[in-house]
């Protein structure tokens, strides 16, 4: 009798075995799926995702040949000389080369006629050195570039509507690093750009007055050229002020200047 007891615990205890590696097997299985369809198949998802947003050597190489700016650029433009009529109109009759060359009959006096004018009475020191009180070229051209009476200029401010009038997909580029009016060049279109007559400046060159907005840091060496041209060591330009054949000035020199003078630049996109 206790032999068949005791092989009836033996069975029961192999029973109870088997049964509990069938439920772990069961667990294990399900487990095993879970983890395969939503850990898994998340974590999956998620690197297709980050693989997807990061580009491929070629896509890479592809963006930095449509960004990378050539190694030089010259561009053929009209000239138009601001004298005699203009002594110091050097900023309209940049535009004008630069309209003309969009393929637009411009005349030089017919922008100066239409140009924004800050008329703002010129105010002189006690002792006729200094002026205290003028025009802003930001509002609009001060004095009066005929040479008629003192004549001083217009910034990219008061300029920049004009340019837009003529040509609506006008773009004023002030204020960005010197590489993307190389850019622009590249890409077939001059800009007019803001510089000094002798493409430099130093410190005792500069005045201040007061103006209807506010104070003025300027000079009256201040100047406008067309931009045509770029390479390592250079920048070409049509100047109004010379000859008809573009001037070739020193890169370090001529963007330190343009920088001096606020990077104020204007063109136009195609």
């Amino acid at each position: 009798m206790r032999i068949i007891l005791r092989g009836i615990r033996v069975f029961f205890a192999y029973l109870l075995i088997l049964i509990l590696l069938g439920v772990t097997g069961f667990l294990s299985t399900e487990l095993y799926q879970y983890v395969s369809e939503n850990v898994w198949g998340e974590t999956k998802e998620v690197l297709a995702k980050e693989n997807d947003s990061v580009p491929s050597n070629d896509a890479e190489s592809k963006a930095n040949q449509e960004t990378q700016i050539p190694a030089s650029a010259r561009i053929e433009a009209p000239f138009v000389s601001q004298y005699p009529e203009l002594p110091s109109g050097c900023e309209v009759t940049a535009l004008a080369m630069l309209l003309q060359f969009k393929g637009i009959d411009a005349d030089k006096m017919q922008l100066y006629n239409e140009v924004k004018k800050d008329s703002t009475p010129i105010v002189w020191s006690p002792d006729k050195k200094t002026i205290l009180y003028w025009g802003n070229p930001n509002l609009g051209y001060v004095g009066d570039a005929t040479g008629k009476s003192k004549g001083f200029a217009i910034y990219h401010e008061g300029l920049f509507p004009l340019l837009q009038h003529y040509i609506p997909t006008g773009i004023d580029m002030t204020g960005q690093d010197f590489s993307e009016l190389e850019r622009q060049i590249a890409s077939g279109i001059p800009v007019l750009a803001w510089t000094t007559i002798s493409y430099e400046i130093q410190e005792e060159d500069w005045v201040t007055w007061d103006t209807p907005i506010g104070p003025i840091k300027t000079t009256f060496k201040e100047h406008a050229v067309l931009l045509v041209g770029y390479d390592e060591k250079s920048v070409y330009m049509n100047d109004p002020r010379k000859g008809n054949t573009p001037v070739q000035v020193d890169k370090t020199t001529f963007v330190s200047t343009w920088e001096k003078m606020g990077k104020q630049a204007l063109s136009y996109l195609p």
